[in-house]
């Protein structure tokens, strides 16, 4: 149909979430030496427009809410007139190797936080 495939979205999400965490200061290897792994325990997407193949797109990425072992993560579609195509969440976990919850470290929250996401619709990647 021309269209971008609905679960591509999420895909999309994921390389977001790489690239927030990079710019953070670590990468998700880094992390999950650390005996830190965020699995996804919800994932929501809504699409408001269809991104077609070869459209330039542009996510903008915050995490909207720290939990006491879990953090979400929220995202915008835009095109390059800042138009929406969707909006998601992820939610996640933190778990140790051993797969048991873990609280989310201070330094962790610290990284994440330094961040500065002025505007959700400014892309980071």
């Amino acid at each position: 149909m021309g269209f971008v495939y609905y679960a591509e979205y999420l895909h999309y999400f994921e390389r977001a979430r790489s690239a927030y965490i990079r710019q953070c200061g670590l990468s998700y290897a880094e992390i999950e030496k650390r005996d830190i792994f965020l699995p996804v325990r919800e994932a929501n997407c809504r699409y408001k427009r269809p991104a077609r193949y070869d459209d330039l797109i542009y996510i903008g990425i915050a995490i909207s809410e720290w939990g006491r072992a879990s953090l979400r993560f929220v995202y915008e579609i835009v095109d390059a007139n800042q138009e929406l195509y969707t909006t998601g969440m992820t939610q996640h976990a933190l778990i140790n190797k051993a797969g048991k919850l873990q609280a989310v470290p201070a330094w962790f929250k610290d990284l994440c936080s330094n961040l500065q996401v002025p505007n959700p619709r400014e892309p980071l990647y």
